[in-house]
């Protein structure tokens, strides 16, 4: 079994990062989180909860699927060469 190159396993971890950063980010500016977070009429749906169960969720999810994806595509992509 070949080792990939040190770029390939760099860009996965940086690719995480990114989904890790971008994935709560996006999750803030969804309607429903604004609502859950004080958005609402007159404070109305607050619950800050989703803050300890849906966030570790958001982040995990973040960070893991970008990085399945770069796994998958660049195993295709080695098998394609070979």
């Amino acid at each position: 079994m070949k080792r990939r190159g040190d770029g390939v396993t760099c860009g996965g971890c940086a690719l995480s990062a990114v989904g890790a950063t971008a994935a709560p980010l996006l999750w803030l500016s969804m309607p429903r989180t604004r609502r859950h977070l004080g958005g609402g009429f007159e404070n109305e749906g607050m619950d800050y909860s989703v803050l300890l169960t849906e966030l570790p969720f958001v982040v995990l999810a973040g960070a893991f699927l970008p990085l399945l994806a770069f796994t998958l595509l660049s195993r295709l992509l080695d098998r394609r060469r070979s």
